[in-house]
């Protein structure tokens, strides 16, 4: 993905500045970068863009299309984050920034049947594939396992319904709590169990048949 700190250059750190940065949590990155320091915003791009990136690959099934997205989500956290609430998470706020962003993309493609069809077809490319978190150090046979768990509950995932999906992947694959993903997706608690519930019956039902 292209980096987004390439559309904001930052001076270069020196190392003890930038382990300072890495160490520090959300908040206090969010306090340096609004004081001035803007490496820190790169600390928090790279904190967070490969866990936004499967998120809306997740969500949209198509990476380059997410690539566009998450790169969209840090240039709206650029321009926006002085209004940020530091009372509450900066992880539920950039996730809700994706989750939008990625919903806004999915009623998009519904409206027009052109970009729905090229996003299949694209998704037939045989090097089209979820990202991998591979252990290089194991066995090729396990390797052949992981990758072949991973792609089946990616394509099953995939099924699911859109509503459905998204608590899942929230819940499941980021483990975000029931209250960060109800102020992720504007639900109440009561709607995101009852989603969830219905989306892990779903997921159990269309992934069986590939562990057998």
């Amino acid at each position: 993905m292209a980096d987004v700190a390439l559309k904001y250059p930052v001076p270069s750190a020196g190392v003890s500045v930038r382990e300072r940065l890495q160490a520090m949590d959300d908040s206090g990155l969010v306090t340096e970068f609004l004081g001035g320091e803007e490496r820190a915003f790169q600390v928090l791009v790279e904190r967070y863009q490969t866990r936004l990136l499967n998120f809306v690959y997740r969500t949209i099934s198509d990476r380059e299309r997410g690539e566009d997205l998450v790169q969209e989500v840090f240039i709206r956290v650029y321009r926006h984050l002085h209004r940020f609430d530091r009372s509450k998470k900066f992880s539920t706020w950039v996730y809700t920034i994706a989750s939008n962003l990625a919903k806004n993309e999915l009623r998009n493609r519904s409206r027009n049947p052109l970009v729905f069809f090229q996003t299949i077809r694209k998704n037939w490319q045989d090097d089209d594939r979820p990202l991998q978190f591979e252990d290089s150090a194991s066995r090729p046979d396990d390797l052949y396992r992981k990758r072949h768990l991973r792609e089946l509950v990616e394509s099953s995932v995939a099924q699911l319904p859109e509503h459905h999906r998204q608590v899942f992947i929230l819940r499941e694959l980021e483990g975000k709590s029931y209250e960060e993903i109800a102020e992720i997706t504007g639900c109440n608690l009561g709607t995101v169990k009852s989603r969830l519930n219905r989306a892990r019956n779903a997921f159990a039902t269309i992934i069986e048949p590939g562990l057998k």
